[in-house]
């Protein structure tokens, strides 16, 4: 099962169209959610019982149009929709348990205005029991490239695995991208670069339908990935790798990549 977020944003609804798509891909059922405060879900009586029927109905417009968009998507996937009684990261993280993906909107209604990415965005990235995509509001035209970013930790082998599949499921070049930083900022030798093993090759051996170009680009990570991305219709990183700070949820450059992104953004999860 697929499951997406929605809460009447556009960003949302082309979080739901994105998701129909990966849904018809992987021959998957998709489940539509839509969170809302507990106490608007259950009261039904007292004070504030015509605030949370309000409610109520505004979260069953939102679902109705969110499945439409699904269908008109793809019309042969099975679709549910589903009510989530409590905070929207809290209930979405509960309910991916079950899920092969979890996929949300860069943003939604409840964001301040200017913000780039939403806090439930940012909150299910770090914390879902699955995988994770986040959508952008203003969608990039239809791209038959798949980029995933490496840098040789153990999250880049479930970074590959999971751009493997999407590639080969989209009938997509692989792009992996490895970006590397010199010794001496501002005194760039190719040479002062050590060689590394590439991670890729066992994936390729498993996948040789998948068209695949490697790239080691020297650069910043973050604006190294933006800029391979423009091009691609999905950028895979990992929830946090060589450069995670001790303690935090995501790496660093993960984080900045959720904000800056051109495009659709999967991160995977690490093994926790």
């Amino acid at each position: 099962m697929i499951l997406v977020g929605v809460d009447g944003s556009q960003a949302g609804l082309e979080a739901v169209a994105w998701a129909a798509r990966e849904a018809a891909l992987r021959d998957l059922p998709l489940l539509v959610a839509h969170a809302m405060p507990r106490w608007a879900y259950e009261t039904g009586a007292g004070p504030y019982a015509e605030v949370g029927a309000w409610m109520r109905q505004g979260g069953k417009s939102v679902l109705e149009s969110a499945e439409a968009r699904a269908r008109r998507e793809e019309p042969k996937i099975a679709v549910d929709t589903t009510f989530l009684p409590d905070d929207p990261r809290t209930a979405l993280i509960a309910a991916a348990d079950s899920a092969e993906l979890l996929v949300v909107g860069n943003h939604g209604v409840g964001g301040f205005r200017g913000m780039l990415l939403g806090s439930v965005a940012y909150g299910v990235a770090g914390h879902a029991p699955c995988d994770v995509v986040v959508v952008r509001e203003q969608p990039l035209p239809p791209q038959e490239e798949v980029v995933a970013g490496v840098d040789g930790s153990p999250a880049s082998h479930g970074v590959l695995e999971f751009a493997f599949k999407e590639a080969r499921l989209r009938g997509a070049r692989l792009r992996v991208v490895h970006a590397r930083t010199a010794a001496h900022p501002g005194r760039f030798d190719p040479a002062e670069l050590p060689d590394t093993p590439s991670p890729v090759g066992p994936f390729a051996g498993r996948y040789p339908d998948v068209a695949l170009v490697e790239e080691q680009v020297h650069g910043h990570p973050v604006e190294v990935l933006r800029q391979a991305a423009i091009r691609a219709g999905l950028l895979v990183v990992g929830s946090h790798g060589h450069r995670a700070f001790a303690g935090t949820v995501l790496g660093s450059v993960t984080h900045e990549l959720l904000h800056r992104a051109p495009g659709p953004l999967a991160v995977v999860r690490s093994v926790r």
